[in-house]
């Protein structure tokens, strides 16, 4: 895999106001051939036609300011971007295990909270931060893939690491990863560099609980170096079945691993024969579980200016008229999960009855941030961003627009992974769509535009589909398309497909 290209200062001069997408050949050329988890166009700040719905989000960083900054940053993608990527896998943890021995053990340093699933991991591994946050708790949260910047992915206190501390965390660990590589048969990868990355820092800050989410998987997951005291599984559906299964029993057999001996297990609502499997894990390592529906769970929802008003049952009672905002009710369910977390962090249930503080519970939750889901960057038209990357995730995304927003015509923007199921993902979306616009983000996974528009026309038929190649051109076909309908009829645009296409659109609205 080759290596970056080297940064020209130059190609960061913002271009004039007419031409809001002058350099956009150039930097997907540049960024063609970066590790495809690297893959983002760094746009600067471009707009499209309009001003965008507000400015840069405090979680999703740009670039650094300061051009020697910047250098040495791309540098150490450089380096990463040389490794294995999040794609291409040897399903073992002995490497990241050889690696955390000659550091010392550090993911040993601090408790954690481990979480796994096929959605919505992230959203709740947000919530869970935010949770423990507010009852004084420092924390290290661990994610991925990242939206905009790699950064993202080490978070401490609530918010990403800074440039300077993501490169002192490599470069910390760096004689050991050298060290590590020298004796096994494959280097260390571009996710288990990061994941010790992580950890040691981590054990350096030092945090009071990590909240670490799976890469993929659970058992050989570079991540399952650690022994969560709290080990959450979100929803299992059908995603990655080259590598976990081709059942939700198989995958959940996968993701179980997870599980440790005496550890709490809180359980999102699960197929029938996913949830046998994690249960029948849960009682041999002697493991607690508490699952949503029984134990706790969503007692009642509405919809509220900018989220949602949510009622819900912890191990400790309930905890009644919490604002979320986020949409949608899966991110009620992720909070239930969230907040159950939590609690058995907490020791509510098990240790003691009685439930968590109210007042800190709402003001947590009334924080909570999760950047490319179901977010609004534009207006006039509405444009929204979602990461759904799979059928599970694009149902749950297709029902919440039709929740929160009322639009007359809805166009779609989609660019997917060539390894996906991208005809179910597209029938998800079918019902809510007016017309759909393909394209592909700068990713070497991205699926073909045309090949997509292929399936496109079969599941939309010919007249609703329409090729743009290249994301800017997508993006001002669609917001033309919308705003076809006037300027009060509510048109609106909705990004989708891939967690990179969605990091892409937000930096080229402005975003980043």
């Amino acid at each position: 895999m080759s290596d970056l290209p080297p940064h020209d200062s130059s190609e960061s001069d913002e271009p004039e106001p007419s031409e809001p997408f002058g350099l956009f050949d150039e930097i997907v050329a540049a960024e063609t051939d970066r590790d495809p988890d690297l893959a983002v166009i760094e746009a600067g700040s471009r707009t499209l036609r309009t001003q965008g719905a507000g400015g840069q989000q405090a979680d999703v960083p740009a670039r650094p300011a300061d051009p020697e900054l910047d250098k040495a940053l791309r540098e150490v993608e450089a380096e990463l971007a040389t490794r294995w990527g999040e794609t291409k896998l040897e399903p073992s943890v002995s490497r990241i295990a050889a690696l955390m021995d000659v550091l010392g053990e550090p993911q040993r340093a601090y408790p954690s909270i481990h979480i796994t699933g096929t959605n919505g991991k992230t959203s709740t591994a947000r919530m869970i931060e935010a949770l423990l946050g507010a009852f004084d708790l420092r924390t290290g949260r661990y994610t991925s893939p990242h939206v905009q910047s790699i950064t993202e992915r080490i978070s401490l206190d609530g918010a990403p690491i800074s440039a300077e501390r993501f490169i002192e965390a490599y470069n910390d660990i760096k004689p050991y990863v050298e060290m590590v590589d020298g004796r096994q048969e494959y280097r260390l990868s571009f996710f288990e560099v990061l994941t010790g990355m992580a950890y040691a820092a981590f054990a350096d800050a030092p945090v009071d609980v990590a909240v670490v989410e799976v890469g993929m998987g659970g058992s050989w997951d570079a991540t399952n170096v650690i022994d969560g005291d709290v080990a959450v599984v979100t929803p299992i559906d059908l995603d990655h079945t080259d590598r976990l299964g081709e059942t939700h029993a198989e995958i959940a057999a996968e993701k179980a691993g997870i599980v440790k001996q005496d550890a709490t297990v809180i359980l999102a609502q699960q197929p029938v024969d996913a949830a046998q499997v994690l249960l029948k894990k849960a009682v041999e390592v002697d493991a607690t579980v508490a699952r949503e529906g029984l134990e706790f769970g969503v007692v009642a929802r509405q919809v509220a200016v900018g989220g949602q008003l949510v009622t819900l049952r912890g191990l400790g009672g309930e905890y009644e008229e919490i604002f979320l905002p986020l949409h949608g009710a899966y991110q009620a369910h992720n909070a239930a999960v969230a907040l159950a977390a939590v609690e058995a962090f907490f020791g509510v249930g098990s240790a003691h009855t009685q439930g968590l503080d109210i007042d800190t519970v709402r003001k947590a939750f009334a924080s909570v941030t999760s950047p490319g889901r179901l977010e609004v960057v534009r207006r006039s038209p509405t444009v929204v961003v979602d990461a759904a990357h799979n059928p599970a995730g694009a149902r749950a995304t297709a029902e919440a627009v039709s929740e929160v927003f009322d639009f007359s015509r809805l166009i779609g923007v989609v660019g997917a992974s060539g390894d996906k199921n991208v005809r179910e993902l597209l029938e998800a979306f079918e019902p809510i769509f007016a017309e759909v616009v393909v394209t592909q983000n700068s990713s070497q996974r991205a699926m073909d535009a045309d090949e997509l528009a292929g399936i496109a026309v079969e599941v939309f038929g010919e007249d609703r589909v329409q090729v743009e190649p290249r994301l800017d051109d997508a993006l001002e076909a669609a917001i033309t398309l919308a705003e076809e309908e006037g300027e009060y009829a509510g048109g609106g645009v909705l990004v989708t497909g891939s967690v990179i296409t969605v990091g892409e659109a937000r930096l080229l609205l402005g975003r980043g």
